[in-house]
Order: structure tokens, then sequence, then C-alpha cells
């Protein structure tokens, strides 16, 4: 499909926070959907915050948007 960018949102890394790729380039470690947003802003892609969760763009790896922190084991 032309024009569709592969956006990936990796699992929380173990000192928190997630990673972002967009076509296979690293973007940044995300700590929150602003930081998501504004990652994919600035590689021009225009993403409201509440339409994350729902996006068909967003391949969500492991754990949604609600999840940015390490996994704490007990």
């Amino acid at each position: 499909m032309a024009g569709k960018r592969l956006i990936v949102v990796h699992l929380p890394s173990p000192t928190g926070g997630r990673r972002v790729r967009v076509d296979g380039e690293i973007l940044g470690l995300a700590h929150n959907v602003r930081d998501l947003v504004e990652f994919l802003r600035r590689a021009g892609l225009e993403i409201e915050p509440e339409e994350v969760a729902d996006s068909p763009l967003i391949d969500w790896r492991g754990v949604g948007p609600d999840r940015w922190e390490a996994e704490t084991r007990t």
C-alpha cells in the first residue's frame, strides 16, 4: 500500500519507556503517549493522542498504550 508507514511500539524496556520505530528507524524511547505523538509528528505523521490506541497504523508489541513502565517482579 503506497504511503503507508510501519509504526512499531515495542514492549516496555527494563528501565521503563518503549522504543518507537517507523519503517525500521528508531525514533526514540517514549515514556508516555505524548512522547509517542511527538516522535510521530517529527517523522511527519499526525496522530492525535486519543487515536493511538485504535490506530491501524501502530503495531503495539505485547501490550497496548496503557503500559509504559517495566513490569515489576514480586
